[in-house]
C-alpha cells in the first residue's frame, strides 16, 4: 500500500474552542504548560542522528577509486550503481548491498549479513564475503566468493567462480560483526536459475586468477594494509568438491574448544604443505541425536562435546589422506576434541554423511 499524508482541515470553526490543559495553562505543544520550569520532554527521534543516504551510496561514478573505510558503514545497508571503470573497496561491514548497471569495474566487497546481488553489470571483477550472493542479467563476472548459502544466477553468462582470497587487518572482526564464519564457503556450489541447454553459463576460476587489485597506495584507501596472498586469507582456500584429484578423501572434525579456529588452521597448513588438498569446510552446531546419526561409531565422547559449541569440519583429499590425519592427530592434536575418519574405504561414507547433514542445516 502507498503511504499517503493528511491535509489541514479547512472545516475548522471559529467557534471551536482552543484545547486547554487541565491547569488551564497554554500548552508549548511538547505536552509543557507555558509558564512551568520543567524541561520539554524528549524522544529518541529528537536525539537520534541524521542519517544522510548519500553516505550509503556510490552512484554515477566514472575512472575513480571510490568506497569505504573501515567504521564508516557499521552494518548499514549500501547501494551501488551507475559506476563505469572504477575500483570499488568497501573496508567495512554492511546489512546488504545491490550493484546495479556497473561496467568494467573492480569491486571488493567486505563481510554482508545479508545478501549480495548484482544487477545488470558486465566485465566486473569481485571479491565478496556474504551471506547469499545473486546475479540477474549479467555478463562476463568474475567473482572471488565467500557464501554461506548457494551462489544464484539468472539470466547470466559468462560467470566464473573461485575461493575468496583476501586481508586487511579488521577483516576477521568484520566477519564476526556480520555474523559470518570463514569456514561456510559454499563459493563453487553454483545454481544457475535460468539453464540454457547445450550451454554452460558459468565456470570455476583456476587457483592462480588474479583477484581485485589492491589500492593504490597513493589513493584514500591506501592506508589500509591489503593483501591477496594465499597465506595470508583468513578464508581458508578451498579447492570445490567439483575438482576432487584423489578418491581418497578424509573427515576431520573439532569439536568446540578454546583453540579450535587455530587448530583447524594449523591442520590445513600441516595437510597442505604435505601435498594434500582442502576440499571443502563447514561449521554447524550438532545436537547430541545428530552425532549419534552422524557419525554411527563410538560417539559416547562425542556426545557431551557436541553441547559445548559448533564444530567445524573439513575435507581433506589426497592419496594416503586418511594414514596422513590419523597421524598428525596423534601427533599434533593428541588429548583435543576431535573426530578423523578411521579407514579410507569407510572415509568417503564419513565425508557424505556431515556434509549432507550440515547442508540440510544451513537451508541448501
Amino acid at each position: 500500500m502507498g503511504c499517503f499524508h493528511s491535509k489541514k482541515s479547512k472545516r475548522k470553526s471559529k467557534e471551536e474552542p482552543t484545547p486547554t490543559t487541565t491547569t488551564g495553562l497554554e500548552s508549548t505543544g511538547s505536552g509543557v504548560p507555558l509558564g512551568s520550569d520543567e524541561a520539554p520532554r524528549q524522544y529518541s527521534w529528537d536525539t537520534r542522528e541524521k542519517v544522510d543516504p548519500k553516505d550509503y551510496m556510490l552512484s554515477g561514478l566514472k575512472d575513480t577509486a571510490v568506497g569505504r573505510l573501515p567504521g564508516t558503514l557499521n552494518g548499514q545497508q549500501l547501494v551501488i550503481q551507475d559506476c563505469e571503470n572504477c575500483d570499488i573497496f568497501v573496508f567495512d561491514h554492511s546489512a546488504a548491498i545491490t550493484v546495479d548497471d556497473c561496467v568494467n569495474c573492480r569491486v571488493f566487497l567486505g563481510p554482508v549479513k545479508g545478501s549480495v546481488f548484482f544487477r545488470d553489470c558486465r566485465d566486473v571483477r569481485c571479491a565478496v564475503a556474504c551471506q547469499q550472493f545473486r546475479t540477474r542479467d549479467c555478463k562476463k563476472m568474475e567473482v572471488h566468493l565467500c557464501c554461506a548459502t548457494q551462489p544464484i544466477i539468472e539470466s547470466s553468462t559468462g560467470m566464473r567462480f573461485g575461493c575468496f582470497r583476501y586481508y586487511y587487518p579488521e577483516l576477521a572482526f568484520h566477519f564476526k560483526d556480520a555474523g559470518l564464519s570463514v569456514f561456510n564457503n559454499n563459493w563453487s556450489n553454483v545454481h544457475d536459475f535460468t539453464p540454457v541447454s547445450g550451454e554452460n553459463n558459468w565456470g570455476l576460476l583456476t587457483e592462480a586468477s588474479d583477484v581485485v587489485p589492491t589500492p593504490d597506495p597513493g589513493s584514500e584507501f591506501g592506508s589500509v594494509r591489503v593483501s591477496t596472498e594465499a597465506s595470508r586469507s583468513i578464508v581458508p582456500l578451498t579447492r570445490g568438491s567439483r575438482r576432487k584429484d584423489s578418491e581418497e578423501s578424509c573427515l576431520f572434525v573439532f569439536f568446540a574448544g578454546d583453540y579450535t579456529t587455530a587448530n583447524a588452521c594449523k591442520l590445513i597448513d600441516e595437510m597442505v604443505a604435505k601435498g594434500f588438498v582442502l576440499i571443502q569446510t563447514k561449521e554447524v552446531t550438532m545436537r547430541p541425536e545428530d552425532v549419534k546419526r552422524v557419525f554411527q561409531k563410538d560417539p559416547e565422547d562425542m556426545l557431551e562435546w557436541s553441547t559445548k559449541g559448533p564444530v567445524t569440519a573439513l575435507e581433506l583429499s589426497g592419496d594416503g589422506v586418511v594414514d596422513a590425519c590419523k597421524t598428525i592427530a596423534l601427533e599434533v592434536f593428541n588429548g583435543a576434541k576431535i573426530f578423523v575418519s578411521d579407514d579410507k574405504h569407510t572415509s568417503s561414507r564419513d565425508v557424505d554423511n556431515f556434509f549432507n547433514f550440515a547442508d540440510m542445516q544451513m537451508g541448501l
